[in-house]
Order: structure tokens, then sequence, then C-alpha cells
């Protein structure tokens, strides 16, 4: 059990309002959990339940006897791409880039970083350096500041031959402080994948597997895709996410407004599918086809008008997800969640363990 003397107590309100409480180190996931000898299914589930307040531990692999015939689980098949750059200034000065969004052929929004122990910091002390050189023939020159916080950037990338396969190559997956050593872009992946283009990998999907897929569908859960290309993730407490491009099919609108029609839950795999289906929600309770951009964040406030449920990982103290978290769970079971996650020792990060938010 985690001992949490002397850290602020789980509830008390971080910034904007937010969940907060101390991370122990212990519990940051530092490596995939192939690496520690289980299977992708096998990490741990807390499920939630809103109407009773109730809280039971699973792994995943027990997430088809949880849902029932008639739910529907919505996945994001979005694709990792490698999208940290190791570069130099005309200085010689190192710099990291973290490819965040992709704007048209050749502009980005980007997270010029600073190289520290293995992984990269936040930039500090001035202005990034305008233009940096990649091996392999690769450029980033910076045009302006994107959004309020000051650690994004419009940038224009130019490498020879086609992106994806230079990046292949010269890319790596973005990694954090808590992720010791780097690992290929294949742990970076969920199995799901159709397409490639987030940043970063949208984790809440890492623990399924092609049996757990092929339970639920035998169990009548239908399963249907969305795509959301995640940018970077907002590890500042003072930042909210950005604009994302997505696509919401009319295939995937029909199955959603069905299941809702015949009194069954609505389940997001991860908070790019909140994002992206609380975009397609239309007058009335509807839901339409969406193909563009979002720039719409959840929080308390506004609340859910299609999601009733939620598989999500374990999120930073005070992050901007845990508005959205607040949103579908209520803040006092979000609060009883995460005392209990960190009492039983959950994993945090993408590498971590799950957290199921239903509503009964």
């Amino acid at each position: 059990m985690t001992a949490l003397v002397g850290s602020p107590p789980v509830g008390a309100r971080g910034a904007a309002g937010r969940l907060d409480f101390e991370l122990p180190p212990e519990l940051e996931a530092s490596e995939p959990p192939e690496a520690r000898g289980l299977t992708r299914d096998a990490v741990r589930m807390l499920v939630s339940r809103r109407a009773s307040g109730a809280l039971s531990d699973h792994t995943f692999s027990m997430l088809p006897a949880v849902l029932g015939e008639g739910d529907l689980v919505v996945v994001n098949t979005s694709g990792t791409i490698p999208a940290a750059l190791e570069g130099r200034a005309a200085d010689g000065t190192p710099v990291t880039v973290h490819l965040s969004t992709r704007l048209d052929d050749r502009r980005w929004v980007v997270e010029p970083r600073r190289p520290a122990g293995g992984a990269s910091e936040r930039w500090t002390g001035g202005s990034p350096p305008s233009r940096v050189v990649f091996e392999g023939g690769g450029s980033l020159t910076l045009e302006a500041p994107y959004g309020s916080a000051g650690r994004l950037w419009t940038a224009r990338l130019e490498v020879p031959g086609r992106l994806l396969s230079w990046l292949a190559v010269h890319g790596a997956p973005i990694r954090y402080r808590h992720v010791a050593r780097p690992w290929p872009v294949s742990s970076y992946q969920n199995v799901y994948v159709t397409e490639p283009g987030s940043a970063e990998m949208p984790s809440a999907g890492r623990p399924f597997t092609p049996e757990v897929l092929t339970r639920l569908v035998a169990k009548g859960v239908g399963v249907t895709p969305v795509v959301l290309h995640t940018g970077v993730a907002s590890l500042e407490a003072d930042e909210l996410p950005y604009p994302e491009r997505l696509r919401v099919s009319p295939v995937t609108a029909e199955r959603v407004a069905a299941t809702r029609r015949a009194g069954g839950r609505v389940v997001a795999v991860g908070t790019t599918v909140v994002r992206a289906l609380e975009t397609a929600a239309g007058p009335g309770g509807g839901v339409r086809p969406v193909d563009g951009w979002t720039d719409v964040v959840i929080t308390p406030e506004r609340g859910v008008r299609l999601v009733d449920g939620l598989l999500t990982g374990w999120h930073e103290p005070a992050s901007s997800h845990l508005l959205m978290l607040e949103a579908i769970a209520g803040r006092a079971l979000l609060e009883a969640s995460y005392r209990h996650s960190l009492a039983a020792g959950y994993l945090f990060h993408e590498f971590g363990d799950v957290h199921l938010i239903l509503p009964y």
C-alpha cells in the first residue's frame, strides 16, 4: 500500500479546480507490461460505477464480463508515429523536437524541448532556436508561437522523400522521464490501428488484444472506430487540449445513435474518443458524421451528451484530462477512484493500468 503521509489529500483542488494529489514515483509505469512478464490484457482495471459508487478490481481481460450485450465500445484507430526528433541548432546546441499536429504537407505544430538525461524537458530560458537540423537531411524552421502556454510553435518541416519513411529511420516515439529507456514504436501501437497520425499513443486502448475483441463481439458487444490524431500530451497544469484532426464516419455515427435508442451504453476507449464523439453530438441527442478539426474541451460544466462510459488510463495530478473524467464520473466517484488507485498501487501513464467508468 502506498503511503500518502505529508501529501495533499486526493480531492484537493488543483489548477482550475482539477483533482490534485501526490503521485509517488513507484506508481509511474516505466516499461510496458510485457517487460514485466505480463500480457497486454493482464494489466489491472478498476471499475467504478456512478449509480452505486461501487469500486471493483479486475484485470483488463475481464472487460467482456463487465460489459453487456447491446453495449458499444468505440475505439480510436489512429496509429502512433515516431514523432520525437533529435537535432542541433546552428551553434551546435542539441534540441529535441516533438512533432504534435500536422497542419498541411509541410507545416506542423511542434514542441521544441531540451534533451535531459536520456529524455527531454520543457524549453525554458528564452525562445528556442529558430532553425534545427536533423540527420538524414531534415530541417525545421520555427514560424510563430502556438497557443497561450508558450511551449508549442508552428513550424515548417523539410525532409527528403516521404515523411513517414523518413520518420521511421530518424524519429522515435515520444517518451518522458518516467520511461527509463527507449522502446520501439510497436510498443506504442494499439492492436486495431488503421492509419498513422498520432504524436502520442491513444494509450487507453493498449490493453486490447485480438482475444478480448473476439470475446466482446461474441457476447454481443459492438466495437466501432473513430479516428482522432492526438497531439503532444498536456503535461502542464495550465494547459487545455489543443485542436486536433478527427473523423467520425456515418457508420459509426449511426451505430452510436442506434445503441442509445436501444438503451445500450456507449463506452469510449480513451479521452480522444470522448472528444471525437462529443464533437459529433448534434441537437436533440443526435449524432452526425464529422471530418475535420475539433476544439471541443470537455469540462464538468459542459458535461457529455453521447458518452455513457469511459475506459481510460490513470492521469497525472491536476491534468486537464481529469476535467473530462469528472464530467463523466462526477466529482465524488472520481475522488474515490483515485484514492483507491493510489492505495491499491495501480500504475499510471501509458504503460500502466486502466480505469473503467460506467454509469451502472
